[in-house]
């Protein structure tokens, strides 16, 4: 290690500063930090502000990652109402920011498809009766068909008859069973047909007890009305488009564009950290629920969605959030924050060669968790480093 000496008189303690600008400008500054040794109650009083501690050896991740996001509505609870049919709208039951629980109306409205649906039932019925009753017919003549063929057949064998109408009697029988079979699948359709007129009138909400009965709308879901578009006396026609939006506001997700170099510290199931400024002082936890199949390729991110555990009940969509990214924890070197030090474009740290000697040392720093900044290259947890008074070791 190279060291400058210029000679300088003791007596003239005063010029300790132009010294250490000298030294600087001579090019030492890999000469270790001491205190001036020209007056020595100085130089204990230097000592005495400068504090040590030991590197300690804390687990860390190597790496980390803080990716921008937003908090967003979770897609799978988020229902847009439609109508289930055209007609006018009687009665709009709630407003925006409304709580609704699931099945709770929402909308009345009056539709001549009322009156069609209810007439299908009762047509369907009409129908499955009327093929019962062609089965039972069906069934009695198979069944005559059947007792004619036989006695038929005693005849013949008494030589009371010839063979041809037994033959006969045998192709009723056929005709008669063919019959049978189409009778029965006629009153399967029938059954199914009026199986679906049910199905839409309970879809529906209603019943065949009149053609005048309104509709009502009800939450799928239960959540809070973010937007309504719909008002008591439009009718409409077009079931395509949403009267109002239901969403649950208890389960919110938080979407980031993570870069493509730092895929590697994510996985679907993984507990991610979510910081909100909204909430500066507090730290929400979540799972990876699904990472983007592909990146953009004008941002080179994939979209990461993190589903929150708990404490999204005061959250609202759109606030912003980090998620906050790691590697596995390993056994690393850490140092206090105050230790760290940034000295011509570079950062190190004063590490203690022995009491009074302290050398600079550039580092390569890691993750801060806490007060603690983990170190990747350039310290051992053996060492020992100034953690206060690193001004005066600067400037010396």
């Amino acid at each position: 290690m190279t060291t400058c000496r210029p000679r300088i008189r003791t007596s003239r303690p005063r010029l300790w500063a132009a010294v250490g600008l000298c030294l600087a400008a001579l090019g030492c500054q890999k000469q270790p930090p001491a205190p001036p040794a020209a007056d020595p109650d100085k130089a204990a009083e230097w000592l005495r502000e400068i504090r040590v501690e030991p590197v300690a050896l804390l687990p860390a991740p190597r790496d980390e990652v803080i990716a921008p996001g937003k908090v967003e509505l979770d897609p799978n609870r988020i229902a847009r109402v439609m109508l289930p049919l055209p007609g006018r709208i009687i009665d709009v039951r709630v407003r925006v920011g409304d709580a609704v629980r699931a099945g709770q109306p929402l909308v009345t409205l009056e539709s001549p498809d009322v009156a069609e649906a209810v007439g299908a039932l009762r047509q369907a019925e009409a129908a499955l009766v009327q093929a019962r009753a062609g089965l039972a017919q069906a069934e009695a003549a198979l069944a005559k068909a059947e007792q004619d063929a036989e006695r038929a057949k005693d005849l013949y064998e008494h030589r009371a008859i010839a063979q041809k109408e037994v033959l006969a009697a045998d192709n009723v029988v056929t005709q008669s069973q063919a019959a049978v079979e189409q009778a029965r699948a006629v009153v399967a359709q029938a059954e199914a047909g009026r199986e679906q007129a049910r199905r839409r009138l309970a879809t529906l909400g209603l019943d065949d007890s009149g053609y005048e009965q309104q509709v009502t709308v009800r939450a799928p879901l239960s959540g809070k009305v973010l937007e309504l578009a719909v008002v008591p006396g439009e009718y409409r026609t077009d079931t395509s488009v949403a009267l109002m939006t239901v969403a649950d506001l208890g389960r919110l997700v938080v979407a980031a564009n993570v870069p493509e170099a730092n895929l590697y510290l994510v996985q679907v199931g993984e507990r991610v950290d979510v910081e909100l400024t909204a909430f500066p002082d507090q730290r929400f936890t979540g799972r990876v629920a699904r990472i983007a199949d592909a990146i953009d390729p004008q941002t080179r991110a994939a979209r990461v969605i993190v589903e929150l555990s708990a404490g999204a009940q005061r959250l609202r969509p759109d606030m912003f959030a980090r998620l906050r990214l790691a590697d596995d924890p390993t056994p690393l070197p850490a140092v206090p924050k105050s230790a760290i030090v940034e000295r011509e474009g570079a950062t190190g740290v004063f590490v203690e060669r022995e009491p009074g000697q302290f050398e600079w040392r550039p580092v390569r720093t890691g993750v801060t968790t806490g007060d603690r900044v983990a170190i990747l290259e350039g310290l051992a947890a053996t060492e020992r480093v100034v953690v206060g008074g690193t001004m005066l070791l600067y400037r010396n």
